[in-house]
């Protein structure tokens, strides 16, 4: 077999494959195989005619078919591993020349991975929000999980951010009532989020008994994108009360039994939660620089591929009405072209990333456990809300597993190149990455978005 190929661009190539009929000995004997079970040629039981008969009966034709549709994968893979070719997405396959008996000969076009130089990460260096654990963040800490074990008490004042209301919504188009968006007897928490555009802002100084009137524009449903007049009844205010922050309270809410053990628990975690953002602003400008320092085009047509997945996706939301996300956006205070130039730039830079992860995993070589790899799926499938079980099936059946393979491959491949970064916080103390990245880099979930 022979090969050549030409450059189309940096990322796009034609591959020219030619190949000898005297390598297509198994494909020509299994296509007169499979044909011979097919016709049914007098003195001979099917699949025993010779191949001088199946020629006469059916012509040459359709073996040649068949033999060109069983080799092409096979050869177009190995042509590609031949010229070192790291190719992406589907090739754009086209049979130039067949010479029955001699040879047969076909194009390829495909998009392949631009060649760049990878930065040297020891000369990159980041300043990044230095640790800090004050009283206020642990008291915040320590209010949040009291809010776990506080009751609600009814109150007549009026009601502010943080009370509960138990309401009833009507909301009316034209003066026609959407039912969708009515409701009664709900219990809301103001400051929430807005369950309503402009829900919270009505609800805010009111008392138990009264009503208020606001307009809003429809977010979804039939009437999305139209202003709806929303009358709001409250039945109920209530206020929550939280207890002491004591003894008692330090055993009912913990291990612990005094409020001070709480309290320095408490603290360990506010600290060991900054080190992961502090690790997380690490990763994110380390690559950031990284691919600033590493210039390459972008193939076009995985770029597409992208923005049509993410395109289609959310159109999959909205029941794929493009009127429907035009008023979306419009409520939003952007329009088509912002979204659709935003959602480009995002598709840039995923495959940016990931095509820049890939040469530096190359680089790097990390070897990628069984057991890590365990733990990626376990941990994907858990934010994905999945049975670890199921979510394996379904890999196994999608053919998704080396996916997640190239994933924990890029990750340590990031956290081993990060190990030689200059990293200073912003008070000017050194940190050392090795910390955060070192034996524990498969723990780092590296962001690809």
């Amino acid at each position: 077999m022979k090969s050549s190929v030409e450059k189309l661009s940096d990322t796009r190539v034609k591959l020219t494959v030619e190949v000898p009929f005297e390598e297509l000995g198994t494909e020509i004997e299994q296509a007169y195989n499979a044909l011979a079970q097919q016709v049914s040629i007098p003195g001979f039981r099917k699949g025993k005619a010779p191949r001088q008969l199946i020629d006469a009966r059916v012509g040459r034709g359709p073996i040649l078919e068949q033999v060109v549709n069983d080799m092409l994968p096979s050869r177009y893979e190995r042509a590609c591993q031949e010229n070192e070719l790291v190719v992406l997405g589907q090739p754009n396959i086209d049979i130039t020349k067949i010479e029955d008996n001699e040879f047969v000969e076909f194009t390829a076009e495909v998009d392949i991975r631009p060649e760049f130089e990878v930065p040297d990460f020891s000369e990159i260096s980041v300043e990044v929000p230095a640790v800090k654990v004050d009283e206020e963040s642990v008291n915040e800490e320590l209010t949040k999980l009291s809010e776990r074990f506080g009751e609600l008490k009814d109150t007549k004042r009026k009601m502010k951010t943080g009370d509960f209301a138990i309401i009833d919504i009507k909301a009316t188009v034209d003066g026609e009532l959407v039912e969708e968006a009515s409701t009664e007897g709900l219990s809301y928490e103001i400051g929430s989020g807005d369950l309503i555009d402009g829900l919270d802002t009505a609800l805010r100084g009111l008392k138990t008994d009264e009503d208020a009137e606001f307009t809003t524009t429809m977010a979804a449903g039939e009437h999305q994108g139209k202003e709806a007049t929303i009358n709001v009844h409250v039945v109920q205010s209530k206020e929550r009360k939280l207890p002491e922050l004591d003894d008692e309270f330090a055993q009912l809410a913990s291990e612990f039994d005094t409020i001070e053990e709480l309290r320095e628990s408490t603290k360990s975690q506010v600290e060991e939660s900054k080190k992961n953002q502090q690790a997380a602003a690490i990763r994110d400008q380390v690559l950031e620089k990284a691919l600033g320092e590493a210039e390459f085009a972008l193939p076009e047509s995985i770029v597409d591929e992208q923005v049509h997945a993410q395109l289609h996706q959310l159109l999959g939301q909205m029941a794929h009405d493009d009127t429907a996300l035009n008023s979306v956006l419009e409520g939003q205070g952007t329009t088509r072209e912002e979204f659709d130039a935003q959602t480009r730039k995002d598709a840039e830079k995923a495959v940016r990333t990931q095509l820049f992860l890939d040469t530096l995993a190359e680089q790097e070589s990390p070897e990628v456990s069984q057991q890590e790899l365990t733990d990626h799926i376990l941990f994907t499938a858990q934010s994905y809300g999945m049975d670890p079980n199921q979510f394996v099936q379904q890999l196994q059946q999608s053919g998704q597993i080396a996916n997640l393979f190239a994933d924990v491959r890029r990750g340590k491949a990031l956290a081993s190149a990060i190990c030689r970064v200059s990293v200073k916080d912003d008070e000017g103390n050194e940190i050392d990455p090795k910390e955060f990245f070192g034996e524990a880099e498969d723990d780092v979930e590296v962001a690809e978005d």
